[in-house]
């Protein structure tokens, strides 16, 4: 083991310096089991397997699906861009909450406060009826009111975000399966935005603040184009090349972050199934690790 330990680049980004240095030990050693960075770092296999995790969450690394388990560093270009994006929606976040404690504060008079459920109901279904242009949705549970169902206008376009938690049943997937719907680990908080100039923001179970022209709705359009490009497509290309229609709906899903026993409950399948369906997209796209695979698919529009 070297003595010289290079000094840490990605704490800015929220990367703690040993997660870092075991992240250092897999670009070096590429498909590492837990025995072999245990080695490498001189740590304890429960000290290798906790930061493993720590790796996995960030996007840092992934693992591979026989036995032993290795593990694969991620691109670095690519996971300091996702760290990178994570800290920009974490930032714009907490500039959010500020403005909405100031708009408490002052009641501007771009902003309404709406009481009451049946009253927020009402307003929700306006707001749609009105869209001349777009609807932007941050979709996430509990739902007092049922969650706004596209009214496929003609020049009406939406973009929807779901949360994965609300993403329950197989129906909920299919329902999210429409072109300009994306999936997203944590969708922070409830939102819908008409045509760019009219946001509604619900701040309890039966408030809703509207929001007109204004600092806060710039951020909070700000706000949904970083969530839009870190979530991850729902909707996959036109089944072209290697991957089928199902397939890519698959890998969708893997690189949402879901386990193959959560891809096989939301479709609907054994997970047997999913992981037999995974080894057969690693092989058509010439691919080791899901991570690659992801990476792959996205450069071949095979996501879009």
């Amino acid at each position: 083991m070297h003595s010289y330990r290079p000094a840490p680049v990605l704490e800015a980004l929220g990367v703690c310096s040993e997660d870092e240095q075991l992240y250092r030990a897999l670009l070096a050693r590429p498909e590492s089991t837990t025995i072999d960075l245990s080695r490498d770092t001189g740590w304890p296999a429960n000290r290798v397997g906790r930061h493993l995790k720590s790796l996995l969450s960030l996007g840092l690394a992934s693992r591979t699906t026989g036995r032993p388990a290795r593990y694969v560093p991620a691109v670095p270009e690519a996971a300091v861009e996702l760290l990178a994006l994570r800290k920009q929606a974490a930032i714009v976040e907490a500039r959010l909450g500020a403005s909405v404690l100031t708009t408490e504060f002052r009641r501007p008079d771009s902003s309404t406060v709406i009481r009451g459920a049946e009253a927020v109901a009402q307003r929700f279904y306006q707001a749609q009826q009105s869209a001349q242009t777009e609807v932007l949705l941050l979709d996430r549970s509990p739902y007092v009111v049922l969650p706004i169902e596209p009214r496929r206008a003609h020049g009406v376009s939406y973009r929807t975000i779901y949360d994965l938690a609300s993403l329950s049943e197989p129906g909920d997937l299919m329902a999210a399966r429409s072109a300009g719907c994306r999936i997203l680990r944590e969708v922070p908080i409830k939102l819908v935005v008409v045509d760019r100039r009219t946001g509604l923001l619900p701040t309890s179970p039966d408030v809703v603040v509207e929001l007109g022209a204004s600092s806060l709705l710039d951020a909070l359009l700000r706000l949904f184009e970083l969530l839009w490009q870190q979530a991850s497509p729902l909707s996959p290309a036109a089944s072209e090349g290697p991957l089928s229609y199902d397939d890519q709906q698959l890998l969708a899903l893997a690189a949402a972050g879901l386990t193959d026993q959560a891809i096989a409950r939301r479709l609907g399948v054994a997970q047997r199934t999913v992981e037999r369906r995974m080894q057969r997209i690693l092989k058509a796209l010439d691919a080791t690790t899901r991570f690659q695979a992801g990476l792959r698919a996205g450069q071949r529009g095979l996501l879009v």
